[in-house]
């Protein structure tokens, strides 16, 4: 490993800079960011401390994203915590609730890509767990949402929405390379560049070529346990040409590395290439010095193998036993890649086999093993196959829900309609954990004048900007639709009518409040009512629009209650008052 002051990154945590460094909070979120970027890089070829070190910095930035509250950046930092646990010995467990919360704050925010990303994930956390599987249901989930994620997400710059589709397909394809399932994983990995061949820098670059070296390195060592020994000798070579060209983008990636070192004497899976397209003792000594360095289990495999073949070539072939036994201990309690286990244990009996005298035995054996060896090449492809199958199955399942949300969306806010109303209201009606139920009517003030002076495509504007800012002015699980024209419906479960009154007084200023050329002055009044038992949804919606008027009565801008309980003789206005200064709020 490299001393810290040769590896090329920036400092980790607890290191000298880090007390010249301002605090978080008075940090960009683009220094966020840039930062989780860098730990990530890091993270993957440090020792086992510095990892932890590394997840517990990454905590620290979640921590800031999530008071800062902004969707995509949160998303990203989730993203940082799982990644850095999944590669960190001992804590891949604790990345799901990471990915739990990353799942639900996608879904929330319409992040497609990072939703993607975040099954990608889950994907290869169920891989560690040797729920092979279910991992090829997560990847198919993953594959399909980005199937339909071409166009550029409008949250998202264009560069980064590159970046960030790439990083998702790079996720699904370190699950199928896992698997060993390599044409779907090279079909995934040209879509990842293909998503930025126009905006990939020294680091992306990098990470391309490596990963498509590692491939083709796993590939090749399957095509050769099945006799396809010309195919595996070619993607030997492909990959020894790849590990050539990644020199010049690797000294200017995030990579931690020494810096005027040859990036193969720095990475054992490039070393690994050259070695396997020209097996040659001269590779030996770079190679044992590689083996020994901290990095993934799969990767040590490859540099093993290639090891022991030079060994052999040398004449050393008790050495290069030596090298493979030394691995298969260390690959004990690791299950990132089945496939990797199997092209260790063929090499070990290959080597084995060369000085056993029991002939007619062996070849039973050496028989047997190559059967079983053709049945998982059918089974590989079988997996192909379940793999499509899930992919289009879960691409359809998504039209449809897309359609049937459509039914239950209002096209012009995005929020629910009144159809979706009914069915909210009767649910929660319902719901004995929903009580008390507050039920506000909203209707904007001067919303025709905007219509009669400006034109419609003003006065849509006007009741996108006010919907969505009535929906960040309530609580997550409250429910805003739109009822109709320029009139809203808002339920507030298990509110008491002075606490909702207290919320839709603050949507109430947030909207008094916007700026003339998005709300052209347009404000709100509210009539606000609580459910009553057995009361029907016209009834309640019939009570809150009676409120309503009297808010407008009262000059608008405004909340008015209506309160009255069962049995009176007349409904009693409780208050019409206009909304509290947010000085007065709590």
């Amino acid at each position: 490993m490299p001393d810290p002051d040769e590896r090329g990154g920036v400092p980790l945590q607890g290191e000298s800079e880090t007390s010249k460094r301002p605090a978080l909070a008075e940090l960009s979120d683009a220094w966020l960011v840039g930062r989780a970027r860098e730990l990530i890089a890091a993270v993957q070829h440090t020792n086992h401390e510095e990892q932890l070190e590394i997840v517990r910095t990454i905590d620290e930035l979640l921590d800031e994203t999530q008071r800062r509250g902004e969707p995509i950046l949160i998303a990203q930092l989730l993203r940082a915590a799982a990644l850095a646990r999944l590669v960190t010995r001992g804590y891949a467990a604790e990345s799901e609730p990471l990915l739990d919360e990353m799942l639900a704050h996608t879904r929330r925010h319409g992040l497609s890509l990072y939703r993607a990303d975040a099954h990608a994930l889950r994907g290869r956390r169920l891989v560690l767990a040797a729920q092979e599987d279910a991992a090829l249901t997560e990847i198919a989930r993953a594959l399909a949402i980005l199937d339909d994620s071409d166009r550029p997400d409008m949250q998202i710059p264009r560069r980064e929405w590159a970046k960030t589709q790439a990083s998702a397909f790079i996720d699904c394809w370190l699950v199928l390379n896992q698997l060993g399932v390599y044409e779907a994983a090279e079909e995934v990995i040209a879509r990842a560049h293909q998503a930025i061949r126009e905006t990939a820098g020294p680091h992306e670059i990098t990470l391309q070529l490596m990963n498509r070296i590692k491939m083709l390195l796993g590939w090749a060592l399957r095509l050769e346990r099945v006799d396809r020994h010309r195919d595996a000798v070619l993607k030997f070579e492909t990959a020894a040409s790849m590990a050539v060209a990644v020199e010049a983008p690797f000294a200017e990636s995030l990579f931690p590395r020494r810096i005027g070192v040859a990036a193969v004497d720095q990475v054992g899976v490039l070393a690994a290439a050259l070695a396997f397209a020209e097996p040659d003792p001269t590779h030996s000594d770079r190679l044992q010095r590689l083996l020994i360095e901290p990095g993934y289990p799969h990767e040590q495999v490859l540099v093993a193998i290639a090891l022991s073949r030079c060994l052999y070539v040398g004449g050393r072939r008790d050495e290069a036993l030596q090298a493979l036994q030394k691995t298969r201990l260390h690959l004990d309690e690791d299950n990132s890649q089945p496939s990797m286990r199997l092209n260790l244990m063929r090499e070990l009996a290959r080597l084995d086999s060369e000085e056993s005298q029991e002939t007619k035995q062996l070849n039973s054996f050496i028989e047997y093993a190559t059967s079983l060896e053709l049945e998982l090449w059918s089974l590989r492809e079988s997996q192909i196959a379940t793999l499509n199958t899930r992919r289009e199955h879960e691409r359809l399942s998504a039209q449809h829900g897309a359609i049937s949300q459509q039914a239950l969306q209002d096209p012009l806010t995005g929020l629910p309609n009144r159809r979706a109303l009914d069915e909210h209201l009767r649910t929660l009606s319902a719901s004995t954990t929903a009580q008390p139920l507050a039920v506000a009517l909203i209707d904007l003030d001067g919303f025709k004048g905007v219509n009669d002076e400006h034109s419609h495509a003003e006065g849509d504007d006007v009741l996108r900007v006010v919907a969505s800012t009535l929906r960040d002015a309530l609580r997550g699980d409250d429910i805003v639709a739109r009822y109709g024209g320029d009139e809203f419906v808002a339920l507030l479960p298990g509110a008491p009518v002075s606490a909702a009154k207290q919320a839709l007084g603050r949507a109430v200023n947030a909207v008094s409040s916007l700026p003339h050329h998005l709300s052209h002055g347009v404000t709100l009044s509210v009539g606000l009512v609580s459910l009553r038992p057995q009361e029907r949804a016209d009834q309640v919606l019939s009570r809150a629009d009676a409120a309503m008027y009297q808010a407008k009565r009262g000059g608008g801008d405004q909340v008015a209650t209506a309160n009255a309980i069962p049995g009176e003789a007349a409904a009693g206005w409780a208050e019409a008052d206009p909304a509290p200064s947010l000085e007065e709020l709590p």
